[in-house]
């Protein structure tokens, strides 16, 4: 058993949205695939994953580094204790070889996007789909059957009216969507509060909207925003600061009195731990939203939940960023608070099965083998002409 190549190629998103902060016209993403030398129903297996969305492609790292690595080492020192399956967490190790301390987002999205890739492949030589693969390492094999999501919408389009916002999100209603998350920041605060109001006209409940300024704000700003945000009592006020700003992360906490989120720039399990250790956010409302496949994949993320529940931090606080398969599955397998969805904006790399349906804010979590990626025609087509 031995993985015979791994394949990766740059995929731009062809995306004319923004937030508050860039647009994603330029934006690509790396697809990979994890050739291995397994045949089921007389093919070989492949696993999949994409780094994601919000990070550049990184095939130069994967290339020049990770790839080799792997390649290079013998093939029986990368399976599990069976000798019937591959073990992540080794591929993770011969990844990280050779590499020095800190830095962690110049390689943590090529690691991560690669070591997902291996999960795939794992969940498919072992028949069964990935969620239940890591339920039944990390979540005391309770399987669960449906995840949580909320829809990322409200973004800034030109020439857009608030009845265009409006009609978005109930779009998004219609879709199956209950709890909706929308832009702030891209406009001056007294035009972006009336976006909110009319959004508000279409949720009714204000728990059921969060509001994501994508790190846009200094500290003039984000107390601006905070104290106009209040009185709403949304569902959170994500990301209202730099992300590494950690001291004024905690300001706004103290005068924000609900929920705040962050963690999708985030990348090493020490990151997450500063947050919680120094941004004073709240362990009975607050959210992190770390996305595995651009922090060092799937492994990697385990360690890091293991940290925060050390330091009280419980499952249902945790959101993962991404909007897609794989943080689909590891929702539903580490058994979070649920998962995120963009459908219909980043292309083939927004969104779940062709298949999938929202049901009172919940998808039923697939059966096929793996990721799935299988039933995203538009997506596999990438994906397989990659691996052809």
């Amino acid at each position: 058993m031995r993985i015979v190549d791994i394949r990766e190629t740059a995929v731009p998103l062809k995306s004319n949205l923004a937030n508050s902060t860039f647009d994603f016209s330029e934006m690509t993403t790396s697809v990979v695939a994890v050739i291995t030398d397994v045949k089921r129903e007389g093919k070989p297996v492949v696993g999949f994953a994409f780094n994601s969305t919000g990070r550049y492609a990184c095939g130069a790292q994967m290339r020049a580094r990770f790839i080799p690595r792997i390649l290079n080492t013998p093939p029986e020192k990368l399976l599990d204790d069976t000798g019937e399956n591959f073990d992540p967490a080794k591929f993770l190790a011969v990844m990280m070889q050779r590499e020095k301390s800190g830095g962690h987002s110049e390689r943590s999205v090529a690691i991560g996007t690669i070591e997902v890739a291996v999960w795939d492949a794992v969940a498919k030589i072992a028949g069964k789909p990935l969620h239940a693969v890591l339920a039944e390492r990390y979540n005391g094999g309770k399987i669960a059957e449906k995840v949580y999501c909320y829809v990322g919408g409200g973004w800034y389009r030109p020439g857009e009216t608030l009845k265009d916002v409006q009609d978005e999100m109930r779009r998004h209603q219609d879709a199956g969507y209950v709890t909706l998350k929308m832009k702030v920041g891209g406009l001056p605060l007294a035009q972006d509060l009336k976006r909110v109001e009319a959004v508000l006209e279409v949720v009714g409940d204000p728990w059921h909207l969060a509001v994501d300024a994508n790190s846009k704000f200094d500290r003039e700003e984000a107390f601006a925003y905070a104290k106009a945000l209040a009185p709403y009592r949304l569902r959170w006020f994500e990301e209202p600061c730099d992300p590494l700003d950690l001291a004024l992360l905690g300001e706004i906490a103290d005068i924000y009195e609900g929920p705040l989120a962050t963690g999708e720039n985030l990348f090493s399990t020490q990151d997450v731990e500063n947050l919680v250790r120094f941004a004073r956010l709240r362990r009975d409302r607050d959210l992190i939203q770390v996305d595995p496949p651009q922090a060092y994949g799937i492994v990697q993320y385990s360690r890091t939940i293991a940290m925060l529940e050390k330091r009280g931090w419980t499952r249902d606080r945790l959101f993962p960023h991404g909007g897609n398969q794989m943080s689909l599955h590891i929702a539903g397998g580490f058994g979070l608070a649920g998962a995120e969805s963009y459908p219909g904006v980043f292309g083939p790399f927004a969104g779940f099965a062709d298949d999938a349906k929202v049901e009172n804010g919940y998808l039923k979590l697939p059966d096929r083998p793996g990721i799935g990626f299988e039933a995203q025609n538009e997506l596999y087509k990438i994906m397989r002409e990659l691996a052809a």
